[in-house]
């Protein structure tokens, strides 16, 4: 049988979500967690892969086993995993289900703080600059016009294509807090955070709107901003086709 397992999980002690040989991840710790509590040899796939420092509100990842489960299996795992990696759901879905090729939309949100917040800064931005938040919405939209986000990907990764479909994005200014959103059916690694350091360069007028779509157009790494801290990046929303869960 199949099972999505849904999760949330602080990152700032792992070294990302995938399996590492020489780092802590995500994956190691929850598919160590199950084969002890199951009593099996357990492995799981992962919705995406977050890199190192990246926080997850929802994350969900599918793995097999030969016994039907029930809710208790998400009490005894939050009993039994760290204090950083929350349990939340246990979906029995379809043999063929796949939590990351059937995942239809993702989303992720970027946090900065525009004050100095004791409370904030493990899993924020901190930037105590003036920004121009009217002309990083506009860049912010020219980002629909585009499927090519080969600029905004980190380089020498074994990709297929460079292609995503954006389905939206947008800013938010809650008082001293800047909140970006963006939702697309795929990301390419470190994609967001060099996007959201892109549109901070527009905001502080170190670059234009022209130069942001050239930016895109080039293709080209190098010309894009610094990827901003992993800290402020959140995986927030990971969503299915109903035909999966049964």
């Amino acid at each position: 049988m199949r099972y999505f397992i849904e999760f949330s999980y602080n990152g700032k002690n792992y070294f990302g979500w995938q399996r590492q040989p020489h780092s802590v991840s995500v994956q190691e710790i929850l598919e160590n967690s199950l084969s002890t509590l199951l009593r099996t040899p357990i492995e799981v796939v992962g919705a995406g892969r977050t890199d190192s420092g990246v926080h997850a509100h929802q994350m969900f990842a599918h793995f097999d086993i030969e016994k039907e489960l029930d809710n208790q299996l998400i009490y005894r795992l939050n009993a039994f995993l760290p204090k950083d990696i929350a349990i939340h759901k246990l979906h029995r879905v379809t043999d063929q289900a796949h939590a990351r090729f059937d995942a239809l939309k993702r989303t992720y949100q970027y946090h900065i703080s525009m004050k100095k917040d004791v409370f904030a800064y493990e899993s924020s931005m901190y930037l105590n600059l003036p920004l121009d938040l009217p002309k990083m919405e506009i860049a912010t939209k020219k980002l629909f016009d585009y499927t090519d986000f080969q600029c905004f990907s980190k380089s020498n990764t074994d990709v297929r294509t460079y292609d995503c479909k954006i389905y939206d994005a947008f800013w938010q200014q809650q008082e001293h807090h800047l909140i970006f959103t963006i939702s697309a059916d795929r990301f390419l690694r470190n994609m967001v955070r060099a996007i959201v350091g892109t549109l901070l360069d527009v905001g502080l007028g170190k670059i234009s709107i022209v130069d942001f779509e050239n930016i895109i157009k080039s293709k080209n790494r190098s010309k894009a901003g610094k990827s901003v801290p992993a800290c402020g990046l959140f995986l927030v929303q990971v969503e299915y086709p109903q035909s999966c869960f049964i």
